[in-house]
C-alpha cells in the first residue's frame, strides 16, 4: 500500500534520487529519463481520455492501460536482482499478449490503408498521436537504458539490468495507440498524407 504524506522531500536537491531498489544514482541516470519519459507518454493519454470522444471500447482499454504504465515505470526503476529483499513490480509476458490481442480487435473493422496518416483528426484522436509519439520516444529512452546498464541479473543493488519485457510493452503500446486514433477518428476524420511528388505544386508568388 502506498501511504504518501508529504510530496516535497528536499532529498532530491542534490541532483540525486533513488530507484525502486532504495540504491541512490543521479538524476541524469538513464534509467530515471526511461520511467520519467513513461510517466510523460502516461499523463498524454490522460488528456486524451480527459477531452471525451473516445469510442468506449477505446476507454476501457486506456483504463487498464494507465494502471500499466506506471507498472512499467517501477519495472524500469528495479535493477534486475538475483534475490531482491522483496519482490519486485514486473511487466510479464501476459500483458504484452494482451496488447496485441486488441490491437487486433480494433483493427479488424477499419479499412486497410492507402497511405501514412497525418496526425489530426478529433481533439482526442489529435492527443493519442501525440501519446504515440512520446510512447515511441519512451521505448528509445528505455532502449538506451538498455545499451547502459544491460539485461543482466544482479546481487548489487543498483547494479542489475533492465527487464526487456518493458521495453516490449511500451513497442506494443505505440502500436495500439496508433490503431486507436484511427478507431477515434474513423476513416472519415483521417488526414493521408499525400507526398511531395504527388502534391500540387504551388504557384507563383502574385505580386
Amino acid at each position: 500500500m502506498v501511504n504518501l504524506t508529504r510530496i516535497y522531500t528536499r532529498t532530491g536537491d542534490a541532483g540525486q534520487t533513488r530507484l525502486a531498489d532504495n540504491s541512490e544514482t543521479h538524476k541524469t541516470d538513464l534509467r530515471v529519463e526511461a520511467y520519467g519519459t513513461v510517466d510523460e507518454a502516461n499523463a498524454t493519454i490522460a488528456v486524451a481520455v480527459a477531452l471525451g470522444g473516445l469510442p468506449e471500447r477505446v476507454g476501457e482499454m486506456l483504463t487498464l492501460i494507465r494502471n500499466e504504465m506506471f507498472d512499467v515505470g517501477a519495472d524500469l526503476a528495479t535493477p534486475l536482482q538475483e534475490n531482491p529483499e522483496w519482490p519486485p513490480l514486473r511487466i510479464e509476458q501476459s500483458s504484452i499478449d494482451r496488447l496485441e490481442a486488441w490491437c487486433d480487435e480494433l483493427s479488424d473493422p477499419l479499412p486497410n490503408l492507402r497511405s501514412f496518416i497525418l496526425p489530426g483528426g478529433t481533439p482526442s484522436g489529435a492527443q493519442l498521436h501525440v501519446a504515440r509519439t512520446i510512447c515511441r520516444r519512451s521505448e528509445r529512452a528505455a532502449w538506451r537504458c538498455v545499451e547502459a546498464h544491460g539485461t543482466e541479473v544482479s546481487q548489487s543493488p543498483g547494479d542489475g539490468g533492465v527487464n526487456l519485457l518493458a521495453v516490449t510493452y511500451l513497442n506494443r503500446l505505440s502500436d495500439l495507440l496508433f490503431i486507436m486514433t484511427r478507431a477515434t477518428n474513423g476513416s472519415d476524420g483521417e488526414v493521408l498524407w499525400v507526398p511531395g511528388t504527388d502534391r500540387e505544386k504551388p504557384g507563383k508568388r502574385a505580386n
